[in-house]
Order: C-alpha cells, then structure tokens, then sequence
C-alpha cells in the first residue's frame, strides 16, 4: 500500500465506529468490549480503528464529549431564540427528551460508564455538565423567582433525571407518546407548561437533532 494510499480515509468511518462503540457498550458494558468486536462491528478491522482513536479509552472519552457538547449546543441554542422564559425552559425540556430518546445507546454509555473515565478527562466533562447544569438553572430562576437557588438546583437534577430514568427500562409507548409524557413530566417538576406539540419534530432536520 502506497503512503497516499494510506492517508486515505473513509469519512464516514469514524462515524460507524463511535455508532459501534455506543451499542455494544451500552449493551456489554465498557469493560465487555475490545477493539476487535468495535470494528467487527463497524464492518471494519479492528487496526482500522487506530486510524482514528489511540485506544478504547479514547473512544470511550470521545463519546463522552459527544454527549456533553450536543447537549450544550441544544442549549445555548434555546436561550438564543426561544420567546420568554417559560418557553425557553420547556425548550431544553424537549431538547434533552429528543436526545435521550434519539440517542438511547449512547445516553446509556454517558450515565453508565464515568467510572471508566481518565481522571484528567473526567473533570474536563464535569466543566461541561456543570455549564450545561448552570443553563438550565439561569432559565428556571427567570422563571420561578421565589424559589432559592437550593431549590433551583434540585429541581433541574429531578427534572433531568427523570428523562434519564427511560433509558432503564422498555416501555409500551410509542417513541412520540413517550416523549411527550416526559415532557409532560419534567415541564410539571419545573412549573412550566411544555411546548405545543405542533411544534415537535423527534425526527427532524439536522438543526432539530442538534438540539439537546
């Protein structure tokens, strides 16, 4: 193989390895997936893969990040452009819903996998969760100014985890009943009322999956 030759890559490829590596640690646990069975998986060869990541940690780190920097996007996007306060907090809301459930397996790694988790890159992500955190708590405290920012605090760590809280079992619903009774649910533990469902679209253009 030429030098040429080899600096070609696929450019999808990282793409289906992360996509990979989410199912099966999702579905393994971090410690119950090697390399071999990412790139099996990826319908690559496992060498492949460190074209593009040194190790499983690696993968694992990148994944991480994934979760964290969509989030924030989503977020910040929210404060940008929806109308009043109320919206905007019923705007994460959805954003973090949509995520959750567009991105079932790789929610699953984030909240499962932390303990597996370079220290150095661990706290670099807690910097990420605690903005995201403080985006949520600026949005509720505009909204329930009689509140303390104790209560403030709890209310946004309830109201997200109980999105969370699906990604530990099946349910009957379908995808579209589910989300709108987690919406239905965070929404009530915040004191807003959840956007219209005229304006949901789960399986939307790439700005809408961007969004939490």
């Amino acid at each position: 193989m030429s030098s040429t030759d080899r600096r070609v890559r696929d450019p999808e490829r990282k793409e289906r390895i992360l996509a990979a590596a989410a199912t099966l640690i999702a579905r393994h646990g971090y410690l119950g997936v090697n390399l071999g069975d990412i790139g099996a998986d990826a319908g690559i060869v496992g060498s492949g893969i460190y074209r593009h990541f040194e190790n499983k940690v690696a993968i694992l780190v990148a994944l991480f990040d994934r979760v964290v920097d969509r989030l924030i996007v989503g977020a910040e996007q929210a404060l940008r452009t929806s109308d009043g306060a109320e919206r905007t907090l019923a705007a994460l809301v959805r954003g973090q819903v949509r995520f959750t459930i567009d991105e079932r397996a790789l929610c699953q790694v984030y909240l499962q996998e932390s303990r597996n988790l370079p220290e150095q890159d661990a706290r670099r992500l807690r910097w990420k969760q605690r903005h995201y955190i403080d985006l949520w708590q600026e949005a509720l405290m505009s909204v329930r100014e009689e509140l303390p920012p104790a209560k403030v605090q709890v209310l946004v760590h309830a109201a997200i985890s109980s999105i969370h809280s699906s990604l530990r079992y099946r349910n009957h619903l379908s995808t579209e009943e589910m989300a709108a009774f987690l919406e239905e649910v965070a929404c009530g533990m915040l004191g807003v009322a959840p956007l219209p469902r005229t304006e949901n679209r789960l399986n939307g253009d790439g700005d809408d999956r961007a969004v939490g």
